[in-house]
């Protein structure tokens, strides 16, 4: 038996959103003068500072400043945006490109027009053109309520809160607390595309879930994939949650069912504990000895 379908399935599996932002954040670029505005030492500056706050910006950051992209000399709201835009089906595929994120060196600022260097405070209009600013990646967000912080070890910022979060250097990824001590780690676990949708995982902005396995998959994708009764890894086939309520329903339901086929064993391999068993051979389902999954397949 092959990847598990079945109707219904007990309580999932604790899995962690790895909120993911897709650059990563360094010293601010601040002088003396900068320092004076952030500080409110003069009143005009500071208001100067803060002018246009959470007013401006794109589907995906609140600033104050678009991007120039050096790969083709034009403006947008941001890398994200250029990649939607440069990066889609609608572009013949030779023209395709992607803005990295280290590469971007010259901001304007939305309120003055000023184009400048990759910095945190306008050089003409003394506007801050991001609250949060990471100048290892050129990260500009107002929204501070995102918890934005930089993890050296993923060379990328991430949403959520430092303090919530741990770096595990095997899988490669910032995982929630909830997890240190119970995942299962696979080398480099999150780079690697989404085994659904397809997505580069490590830079995705969606929410990302930690299977059983160790084996990551976009929550949204995992949703889709329970809704269409699939309960089992697309990597490894392992369940991506516990199923023993599934299980035993399917015991009732196979004793009501007479067998033609008693005298015919067969072997299996489990996909969940990978024991090899040998069973009687059913036309619906095989249950594995060691730890009664129906997760198997003739082998």
């Amino acid at each position: 038996m092959g990847a598990v379908q079945l109707e219904s399935v007990a309580a999932q599996h604790a899995q962690a959103k790895l909120n993911v932002e897709s650059l990563p954040q360094g010293p601010s670029l601040f002088d003396g003068n900068d320092t004076a505005r952030i500080n409110g030492s003069e009143s005009d500056e500071y208001e100067k500072f803060d002018k246009g706050l959470m007013q401006y910006g794109c589907a995906h950051y609140r600033r104050r400043c678009r991007i120039r992209a050096p790969c083709c000399n034009e403006i947008f709201d941001c890398r994200h945006c250029h990649n939607e835009s440069k990066n889609s089906i609608k572009i013949d595929t030779p023209t395709r490109h992607e803005l990295p994120r280290h590469e971007l060196q010259q901001v304007i600022c939305t309120l003055c027009g000023t184009e400048q260097e990759v910095r945190q405070v306008c050089i003409n209009c003394g506007v801050c053109m991001g609250k949060y600013f990471c100048e290892v990646c050129k990260l500009f967000d107002d929204d501070v309520s995102k918890q934005q912080y930089h993890c050296h070890a993923c060379g990328i910022c991430r949403i959520g809160g430092r303090e919530n979060f741990f770096h595990c250097s095997k899988c490669g990824c910032c995982y929630s607390k909830v997890l240190k001590n119970s995942h299962a780690c696979v080398e480099g676990a999150m780079h690697h595309d989404c085994p659904i949708c397809f997505e580069y995982l490590f830079e995705s902005r969606n929410d990302v879930s930690v299977l059983p396995c160790g084996h990551t998959i976009h929550e949204k994708c995992l949703r889709e994939m329970k809704e269409h009764c699939q309960f089992a890894c697309p990597l490894c086939s392992k369940s991506v949650c516990d199923m023993s309520k599934a299980w035993e329903r399917l015991d009732a339901e196979l004793a009501t069912l007479s067998n033609s086929f008693d005298d015919k064993m067969v072997r299996i391999l489990c996909n969940d504990c990978g024991a090899v068993s040998e069973v009687q051979f059913h036309l619906i389902a095989h249950k594995c000895h060691n730890c009664k999954s129906y997760n198997t397949r003739q082998i």
